[in-house]
């Protein structure tokens, strides 16, 4: 079978794997349908991850039909977060921070090709969706996760810095959960793009001292999607006493604060990390209800083998994209 695989930084290819015909004990076949490229797949292609060794076949954003057993055929949503089940974290319900976490398409080969083995437990049903709407789930989910991490109440004014798909899907639940949105990013082209094709309308320019009017005293929940260590210190002097900072994209620079400030607003710093089966359910939920508006979302559908020639320029020009998917 046909498998997108990045060889070495730079270096994108569609060449043969051998076709998986058994499926380990507890593991499950699953034909592939469709597979979203995300952030961390541009930054594989860059040499920008810390965590990988080339070669690689890339593709964590999966949705695709069970191969085998009775409900063969049945459309699926992937976990691509494969946890031990015995660390600390996976035995308090945690399996989204297991200690021994392996991602597909980081750590082991993903799903851009067409057929994965994968544990039963990490294919959730999508009855409902489309194909395309179940590959978008993985990443919404994180949004999904950091909101409810948050513990957001109806009211809450919240500001997402980082308006590229993260971000956006952050977005989107803390507007559902009956938040207060606003947006805030250095690139005004993803601005226009939020308000657009998701109907945000309280954009704030990254950089600017937005702390006046209405918005002096700050925000109740601060979630940075940036990847930037820069942005997210900067978004701690925007949480409103009492608030939280919620670190939903990852660095590996040091943070620092004020420690006065932050006693001062008994300011809650939370992490959030991948999502859990309960964050990919009330997506798929949400998806079901039209609560999400997925066609927006789709910048472009693309096959396995147009790839090699777009993926140089849809890096480069990731910035005017949400998402682009691949059929395999």
């Amino acid at each position: 079978m046909d498998c997108g695989i990045c060889v070495a930084p730079g270096r994108f290819e569609v060449a043969p794997r051998a076709w998986p015909m058994i499926a380990p004990p507890g593991w499950r076949l699953v034909d592939i349908a469709a597979i979203g490229i995300c952030g961390t797949d541009y930054h594989i292609f860059e040499g920008k991850h810390p965590f990988l060794d080339y070669p690689r076949v890339i593709g964590h954003e999966l949705s695709g039909h069970l191969a085998d057993g009775p409900d063969a055929g049945q459309l699926v949503v992937v976990n691509p977060y494969l946890s031990c089940g015995t660390c600390r974290a996976c035995l308090r319900g945690k399996p989204n921070c297991c200690a021994a976490i392996e991602v597909l398409g980081v750590h082991r080969d993903g799903g851009m090709c067409a057929r994965i083995a994968v544990p039963e437990a990490n294919l959730y049903p999508a009855e409902g969706l489309s194909a395309i709407q179940a590959a978008m789930v993985e990443f919404l989910a994180i949004g999904a996760h950091a909101v409810a991490r948050a513990g957001l109440v109806p009211g809450d004014r919240v500001l997402v810095t980082g308006a590229g798909p993260i971000g956006l899907g952050t977005a989107i639940f803390a507007r559902l959960a009956g938040a207060e949105v606003h947006l805030s990013d250095l690139s005004a082209e993803r601005l226009a793009t939020a308000r657009r094709l998701f109907g945000f309308e309280r954009l704030q320019e990254a950089g600017r001292d937005i702390l006046a009017g209405d918005l002096a005293e700050g925000f109740d929940t601060v979630f940075d999607a940036t990847g930037s260590a820069a942005s997210i210190m900067a978004g701690f002097p925007l949480v409103a006493h009492g608030g939280s900072s919620v670190l939903v994209s990852v660095v590996k620079d040091d943070i620092t604060f004020a420690d006065a400030e932050f006693h001062k607003r008994e300011t809650r710093i939370i992490g959030s990390r991948n999502a859990l089966r309960a964050d990919f359910d009330r997506v798929i939920a949400a998806i079901r209800d039209g609560q999400v508006p997925t066609d927006a979302i789709a910048t472009e559908v693309l096959p396995l083998a147009d790839l090699p020639g777009r993926f140089p320029g849809l890096a480069a020009e990731r910035g005017a994209i949400v998402k682009v998917l691949v059929t395999p």
